[in-house]
């Protein structure tokens, strides 16, 4: 993800999502940038259904219901827009909150819908913001002094 934000397209690709107007200013092709989103985001879904499908075992569409789609949205919004690290917390938090609410399903979305809109006033950038975990914070090394 970091070799990707740090490459020229990576860069463009920040630059069109910030202000669309003042990259296609600076001479960023943002049609060609918003085609490679479109196609990085369909080729991580279809990797994602893949995966999905061979745990299962099987595809019926009946498993892919409203329910499931406004599930992906609350991880979403929860993670926050280009966060990896918010989306894993939100994914986590979202199971919890699944088990947690099993037994009164019939309120469950009720409370997902008023814990989006919470989110959505308080918490714009999604849970953790724009905090990311790194790896490299663990695996540095100390440089020495000469």
């Amino acid at each position: 993800t970091i070799n990707f934000l740090r490459s020229p397209i990576g860069r463009a690709t920040l630059s069109v999502r910030e202000d669309e107007i003042a990259a296609e200013s600076v001479g960023v092709n943002t049609t060609k940038i918003k085609v490679i989103a479109f196609v990085f985001g369909a080729m991580t879904a279809s990797i994602a259904g893949s995966l999905q499908a061979g745990f299962i075992g099987s595809v019926v569409p009946k498993d892919y219901t409203f329910i499931n789609s406004i599930n992906v949205l609350i991880i979403v919004v929860f993670g926050g827009l280009g966060s990896m690290t918010g989306t894993i917390v939100a994914a986590i938090v979202l199971g919890i909150l699944n088990m947690v609410l099993q037994n009164v399903a019939s309120i469950r979305m009720i409370i997902y819908s008023l814990a989006l809109i919470l989110v959505m006033i308080f918490r714009p950038g999604g849970l953790l913001g724009t905090w990311e975990l790194s790896l490299s914070r663990f695996f540095k090394k100390d440089k020495e002094v000469n």
